[in-house]
């Protein structure tokens, strides 16, 4: 059973009847100068303190979301654009190939063309210089043969027949 419905609770030497006195007068006093408003505007000020936050908070999650977001857009974008390049560049690596490989193959071409003229013209100046030493050799052969036969004979049997016939011919 409760305290206060007790006969020895509320005699007036008793202090624990003095302590709830004082705790009602107390609390009136509080009533009375409006604490209980003070407490309530605290507590309101600090919820909406606590809600600004929140808000911020929300806000600020929100735009880091968004940001992630255009970051991860990016990241893609730049992925892809390095793929693009690559693949370009693979691409570019094979074109310039080809074209080394076409060129180089003219150049070849061009070389040994020039190498054939060159060999031609060595072989047609060789030819012409040995048939030039034959001719000479020839001619030189000739002479001394035309000497050898020359040296004891006055004139040439062959070159007086040749003479008497063409005198019967003009006739």
């Amino acid at each position: 059973m409760p305290a206060f419905l007790t006969f020895e609770f509320w005699s007036w030497a008793n202090p624990e009847l003095w302590v709830g006195v004082g705790l009602l007068i107390f609390f009136g006093i509080v009533v009375w100068f409006g604490a209980h408003k003070l407490a309530a505007q605290q507590l309101d000020a600090k919820s909406a303190s606590i809600k600004f936050d929140l808000d911020e908070a929300a806000r600020l999650r929100a735009e880091a979301e968004a940001m992630l977001t255009e970051i991860r857009k990016q990241r893609d974008d730049a992925e892809a654009q390095g793929a693009e390049m690559l693949k370009e560049a693979a691409a570019d690596a094979k074109r310039m190939a080809a074209e080394a490989k076409v060129k180089l193959e003219d150049s070849i071409a061009r070389r040994t063309a020039l190498a054939d003229r060159r060999i031609a013209t060595a072989e047609a100046q060789a030819t012409a210089e040995v048939k030039a030493a034959a001719a000479d050799l020839a001619a030189q052969l000739a002479e001394i043969v035309l000497a050898e036969r020359t040296k004891g004979l006055k004139s040439d049997p062959m070159v007086d027949q040749a003479v008497g016939q063409l005198a019967e011919r003009l006739q």
